[in-house]
């Protein structure tokens, strides 16, 4: 390996704190804003529901359809926090290890976004039913000043996603519906960093990492239904996505080489988004009242390292754990116009201690929900919902090391905290039924 592509994949290491991800508030970098319907109940009783705003969680959703039934929606998504050093050092080479400096404090480092989706399904006489969903489930924008303490883990962070999920679905029997859809996700990433010189004197360099790509998974899923309760079970599959992109790395001063201030183009990086399996239920307690409840298990453990080609050839640790989801929420038809809903999730990080940066700062959170659906025709109605999430505080440890293997190798012993992290969300959306 040359010395160039050496230093070049040493100063790469930085980002092994995060990779191609941005952080969420529904899970890790996961958005769950695909329904204002289910957003009003937090996403209690998606999988087993019926119609295009479930096809995102359950193809078998639209199963039996009578008419064509189409959705749209949108998120606002409003977060808040801190992200706090609590003694961050760093190690340049012949001297002694010494605070990193920088703005102690980064208050709300997470953007505000808005979150579109949409849906469709068609049905071919009674039993078969075609749809179409286009939805952002990994979407979203991360910001660091650069005078910031955490500045060797992140700048910007850019995720966007769009995922176009095609399905089919059949109806066998009155009270089976039978599922399966493609997903196929395009996914583009921007994410960059400070790098450390080796004099404290000297401005830092950067470096950025980008690049984007085409991917495809699948998602399957049955509802079996009576008439008082409905169950669905469904799974999405975990996508391997490969991005194509370039390195850039600048402000490098002596003693480091200049000659590795360079961009590296045609870069390839690897990694994969979690499989979902999702259990959920509706039960009608009373005439106007349906009782929902729905768990989903994430295979986080698949997000175990970034994957980067020639001609660095590396691996990027991640070591995400798998993680869970429980919720449970109601509907209340107030009148034939009106149906009101609310419902609480809670959802556990898949971060782990000692290993979790401030690109991710992630946490255990509770999910808050209400919002309901006013019927403006028999065909047309509203969807609207509100939500607060209340993250639990959290560390921020993940040891980094710039330049590792080299003689210049800068240790960077990362210790800070997430505190005060929450987030409100408003949803509002329309549906029509053909």
């Amino acid at each position: 390996m040359s010395l160039r592509t050496k230093f070049a994949l040493s100063a790469t290491a930085l980002i092994a704190s995060a990779g191609w991800v941005a952080t969420a508030h529904a899970q890790a970098f996961y958005l769950q804003e695909q329904s204002a319907r289910g957003a009003g109940r937090a996403f209690s009783g998606e999988g087993a529901d019926t119609g295009a705003q479930s096809l995102w969680w359950n193809p078998a959703s639209i199963g039996g359809l009578d008419h064509v039934d189409a959705a749209i929606s949108a998120a606002v998504i409003l977060p808040k926090g801190k992200v706090n050093n609590a003694g961050t050092l760093i190690c340049r080479p012949g001297q002694a290890c010494a605070p990193v400096g920088g703005d102690q404090v980064s208050r709300d480092p997470i953007n505000n976004g808005v979150l579109p989706s949409g849906a469709i399904a068609v049905p071919f006489g009674d039993k078969v039913a075609v749809g179409l969903a286009v939805t952002s489930p990994y979407s979203f924008t991360t910001d660091y000043a650069p005078t910031s303490w955490a500045r060797y883990s992140a700048l910007r962070t850019k995720l966007q996603t769009v995922d176009i999920q095609p399905s089919l679905a059949i109806a066998p029997t009155d009270w089976l519906r039978v599922g399966g859809a493609v997903n196929v996700e395009h996914v583009y990433a921007s994410l960059g960093n400070a790098l450390p010189n080796v004099s404290p004197l000297q401005a830092d360099g950067r470096q950025k990492l980008e690049g984007d790509g085409w991917d495809l998974g699948w998602s399957a899923g049955v509802q079996m239904h009576n008439s008082w309760a409905t169950v669905g079970i469904s799974y999405k599959s975990r996508i391997k996505h490969t991005l194509t992109g370039d390195l850039t790395v600048t402000g490098l001063q002596a003693p480091i080489p200049t000659t590795q201030n360079v961009t590296l183009s045609g870069l390839k990086a690897q990694f994969y988004t979690p499989a979902q399996t999702i259990v959920s239920g509706r039960f009608k307690l009373a005439s106007p009242l349906t009782f929902n409840a729905q768990i989903v298990r994430y295979n986080w453990s698949k997000f175990d390292a970034i994957r980067l080609g020639a001609p660095l050839n590396t691996a990027l640790p991640e070591n995400y754990r798998d993680s869970w989801s429980q919720a449970g929420g109601f509907d209340y038809a107030v009148s034939p116009a009106l149906t009101l809903r609310a419902g609480v999730q809670h959802a556990n990080t898949p971060t782990q201690n000692g290993l979790r940066d401030a690109r991710v700062p992630d946490a255990d959170r509770w999910n808050y929900g209400a919002g309901g659906t006013f019927q403006l025709t028999p065909r047309i109605g509203i969807d609207f919902a509100g939500n607060y999430v209340d993250f639990k505080d959290a560390t921020i440890d993940r040891r980094t090391a710039a330049y590792a293997g080299t003689p210049l190798q800068t240790p960077v012993l990362t210790s800070g905290t997430l505190t005060d992290a929450r987030a409100l969300v408003f949803s509002l959306g329309a549906h029509i039924g053909l």
